[in-house]
């Protein structure tokens, strides 16, 4: 979507993705990544997701982005945390011990402000994009974490019923992006509860991706 279709929805708390508490199947599935006590995970268009809290509670380092600088104030917000506030190239880095978010354009962000990842979780970075861009959105983040190993979770349905975000991403969409660079294992297929919107049958796919 157009950056100022995201913008609008924060200023407008238009934000209805947002989950009020950590996602399921992250904590089921993060020890798939294998992270040592201390690892830091990019979490890429982040929002102010309590997914951040609960990886923070259990000792890993969190860098984030996120293209809505009211999101990334009402997170720190939330986390009871002053940040220190720094520009970082056209993007503004909010830090604190354990925790990076850069306000921006993720197109922006290079290896060298994003610093080491050890792993990406990416459940709302994918699905919020259309088709045209994930090509482009797929390939950097490959190179900002230099192919670090993902969990990615996304919705699959008939888009024709309706309209996204989140945009419905199906198996063969996430090998199309991600073979070349990874090993792609789906790890659990889940019914969406109620449907998407209400409107829909919808799947949930975790899939972990890893350096062959």
């Amino acid at each position: 979507m157009e950056p100022d279709f995201w913008r609008s929805r924060w200023e407008n708390n238009q934000i209805g993705f947002h989950e009020g508490k950590p996602n399921a199947l992250l904590v089921k599935h993060v020890a798939r990544l294998c992270l040592a006590p201390g690892a830091r995970v990019f979490v890429p268009l982040c929002g102010k997701t309590r997914d951040i809290f609960w990886l923070l509670g259990q000792g890993f380092q969190v860098a984030g982005a996120e293209l809505s600088r009211i999101a990334v104030e009402q997170l720190f917000a939330e986390l009871d945390i002053a940040p220190a506030i720094t520009p970082a190239g056209s993007l503004t880095r909010f830090s604190a011990p354990g925790i990076d978010i850069f306000a921006g354009d993720i197109f922006d962000l290079s290896p060298q402000l994003l610093g080491p990842v050890d792993a990406v979780y990416d459940r709302a970075a994918l699905v919020a994009l259309p088709g045209h861009m994930r090509a482009r959105y797929g390939a950097h983040l490959v190179a900002i974490t230099g192919a670090a190993p993902q969990l990615l979770i996304c919705f699959d349905y008939d888009q024709s019923q309706v309209e996204g975000p989140p945009f419905a991403i199906s198996p063969g969409d996430t090998h199309a992006l991600y073979d070349a660079a990874y090993g792609v294992s789906l790890l659990e297929s889940v019914p969406v509860e109620g449907g998407l919107r209400g409107r829909c049958a919808a799947t949930e796919h975790v899939w972990l991706l890893a350096r062959p």
